[in-house]
């Protein structure tokens, strides 16, 4: 099958160092496998969305040398194919709805296990819609990070595919998603690393393909804190792409000599320096 990578980011604000990192480490994983790098719109929570982020990062990229190998897919557009994910599992047993608040959880223990919910059932309110997490160990092989395991039940209990408001979790969408796409490897951060036994779990429900994964660590602050958390994650600079551009080879401890005046000039020589198998591991690094 032929190489299909994506960047997949969220219109939460305007592309930053640590989103462009996540960027640039997915296209050279697409080229260097020549393969196709493709573009996802994950706007699916609109109370979180920033007007115009999404135009904005669309635009950004391209000044960064990024060009994606086909149009844009948009989740908000994508309703008819969660809602048949969402009744097959409902269908073969696995989602069932679920009236719990954060808090009524929080009392129990903190985690929605065996399908057992301790709110009852409320009839003038919609309900969430969880995955039943049964008492099973989910297993793969990260291709930053190394072998992972994580028992789904202890680990994150029943987890939410649809929310109370009617919108998609990211879980059951991002799945959905990469196999509509075709997506063969996903190259995001490690803030993601502990979703992924989810969704190798969701893809086997669905029977849907279960693609690579390389969880790169996460652009961190002075503090220690997730660049896009922090007060420090300015956005970069469309105008000046070649300053930020370095930083994040060098995040990505690509080597690149200086010289260079274009960014497409830059990612031509970082290509042929670039080795997927020494990106660096951790959860997380300092940005600089």
């Amino acid at each position: 099958m032929d190489y299909r990578g994506r960047f997949a980011p969220s219109p939460t604000g305007r592309l930053h160092a640590g989103s462009l990192v996540a960027a640039l480490g997915s296209w050279l994983c697409a080229r260097h496998a020549g393969g196709r790098w493709l573009l996802r719109m994950e706007d699916i929570d609109p109370p979180r969305e920033v007007p115009g982020a999404a135009a904005g990062i669309l635009a950004a990229l391209p000044a960064f040398g990024l060009e994606a190998d086909g149009p844009v897919l948009y989740q908000s557009t994508r309703d008819a194919a969660y809602d048949d994910a969402l009744a097959r599992l409902q269908a073969g047993g696995h989602a069932f709805p679920c009236w719990c608040s954060r808090s009524d959880l929080a009392a129990a223990g903190g985690l929605h296990r065996d399908g057992r919910c301790v709110a009852p059932p409320a009839p003038d309110r919609p309900p969430a819609w969880r995955l039943r997490a049964p008492d099973v160990e989910v297993a793969f092989d990260d291709g930053v990070q190394g072998p992972q395991r994580q028992n789904l039940r202890e680990a994150v209990g029943d987890f939410v595919i649809r929310r109370v408001e009617g919108y998609y979790a990211y879980q059951l969408a991002c799945v959905v998603d990469d196999a509509f796409q075709g997506v063969t490897e996903v190259v995001r951060g490690s803030d993601l690393l502990d979703a992924t036994p989810r969704q190798i779990w969701l893809q086997r429900l669905l029977g849907l393909p279960t693609p690579r994964y390389r969880h790169l660590p996460l652009a961190l602050d002075a503090a220690g804190r997730k660049l896009s958390k922090s007060d420090a994650a300015h956005p970069v600079d469309p105008a000046d792409p070649l300053p930020a551009l370095r930083r994040a080879l060098a995040f990505l401890d690509v080597p690149v000599p200086a010289g260079a005046t274009r960014p497409e000039e830059l990612l031509a020589q970082a290509l042929e320096r670039f080795d997927p198998s020494r990106l660096p591991a951790g959860a997380g690094r300092a940005a600089s």
